[in-house]
């Protein structure tokens, strides 16, 4: 059906769930910036956009943004390791 000007109807299509679209953002921008909070931030949305998915279609971007999420906190703890190993993060100013 399609509604004045040609357009298509917004309710004849397939709708994608927000908190998958979430989930998959905070993956992906938590590759680069705040990894500690965006990566559960990531599962969390994915898990939860997962279970509302239930058996329909949409689930592949819920379950990418969980994975991205988990992939996100190994980056981080990889991170913490060898900054602890090179005995921290030092800022030097001058000679």
């Amino acid at each position: 059906m399609t509604s004045y000007g040609g357009q298509p109807d917004a309710r004849s299509g397939s709708r994608t769930n927000g908190l998958a679209i979430a989930g998959l953002v905070c993956g992906i921008v938590g590759f680069f910036f705040l990894n500690v909070i965006l990566g559960p931030l990531a599962i969390i949305f994915g898990m939860v956009a997962t279970r509302q998915s239930g058996a329909k279609g949409g689930r592949g971007m819920a379950r990418a943004g969980a994975i991205l999420g988990i992939v996100d906190l190994v980056i981080f703890a990889i991170l913490m390791i060898v900054a602890a190993n090179n005995g921290g993060f030092h800022w030097y100013v001058g000679s």
